[in-house]
């Protein structure tokens, strides 16, 4: 008899984003300050005698090795499988392609969800180690706590405390590849950037506004460029209310931070009537 497990698969935002360096295999430096919101996927694995088949509720998710879930389900079945196979579907909610880890997240809950089904016995460590051959954000997709990433996006270290912040998120009818982003991003053009320690000083201290007068995307440098509409709706959402506003990844989605839910509430409402994805969510901690 088959056996089945749901896992939620949280999106991502970059409170800060900062690039150090570069690699010699091309892959930037970065620090960056990743938090979990509570727009989510919903991925549910269900064991099969062999094989991997993906499926979404989007037509807009590959169904096959382009889905970062395959190359997750592959590398954990092949290194600790003894050929038993997975069903993979995706209950999209996470806007595609917008800078908030719908695919990462998606890769971390089906290696989650693998371990869990099959027994493996994997440790989060391990099971990081996994998600970084998939792609860069997976190691903190698999994690649980709001961290400070360095490197490639794989050495973790968790915030001190825990904040529950509320954003207005809006995913404009962009695309943007994420690879031309960092390949055309030049310091000498980022005119701001982060203030790490301000950031976590004012984290530590539940200082709401302290933190969103922090947050800073240098990447934005080059997307803002390329798609002026995401400075527009940062200044919208600034406009509306939010404490600050700023860009997710390499966008092209960009949030508001809110110390109000009524403000949010009306602020959400009217940039839905400009924009099809808009959405009003909190923090997201299984705590919670």
């Amino acid at each position: 008899m088959n056996r089945k497990i749901i896992i939620a698969a949280p999106a991502k935002v970059n409170l800060t984003l900062d690039i150090k360096g570069k690699y010699p295999d091309g892959y930037h430096e970065l620090e960056t300050v990743m938090h979990h919101i509570d727009l989510l996927d919903q991925v549910t694995i269900e064991t099969a005698p062999s094989g991997i088949e993906v499926a979404s509720s989007s037509s807009l998710v590959p169904d096959n090795q382009d889905n970062l879930a395959y190359p997750a389900a592959e590398l954990i079945l092949k290194a600790y499988g003894s050929g038993e196979g997975v069903k993979i579907y995706i209950e999209k909610n996470i806007p595609v392609a917008a800078g908030l880890a719908g695919g990462s997240t998606d890769a971390a809950a089906v290696l989650t969800g693998i371990n869990q089904l099959y027994n493996y016995g994997l440790t989060q460590e391990k099971l990081m180690e996994i998600g970084l051959k998939i792609g860069a954000d997976v190691p903190f997709c698999l994690y649980h706590r709001t961290a400070l990433a360095r490197g490639k996006g794989e050495l973790l270290t968790p915030l001190e405390k825990e904040v529950k912040l509320l954003f207005v998120v809006v995913k404009p009818e962009l695309q943007i590849s994420t690879a031309e982003v960092y390949r055309e991003f030049d310091l000498a053009q980022v005119e701001k950037f982060p203030d790490i320690s301000s950031f976590l000083v004012a984290w530590n201290h539940y200082n709401i506004k302290g933190i969103a007068i922090n947050i800073v995307n240098v990447l934005e440098s080059v997307s803002i460029k390329k798609h002026g509409e995401i400075a527009t709706i940062k200044d919208k959402l600034n406009k509306l209310g939010a404490l600050n506003a700023v860009m997710s990844g390499s966008g092209p989605s960009v949030f508001g931070i809110f110390a109000d839910q009524k403000i949010a509430e009306q602020a959400a409402a009217v940039l839905s009537q400009e924009y099809r994805e808009v959405f009003l969510v909190s923090s997201y901690n299984s705590a919670y």
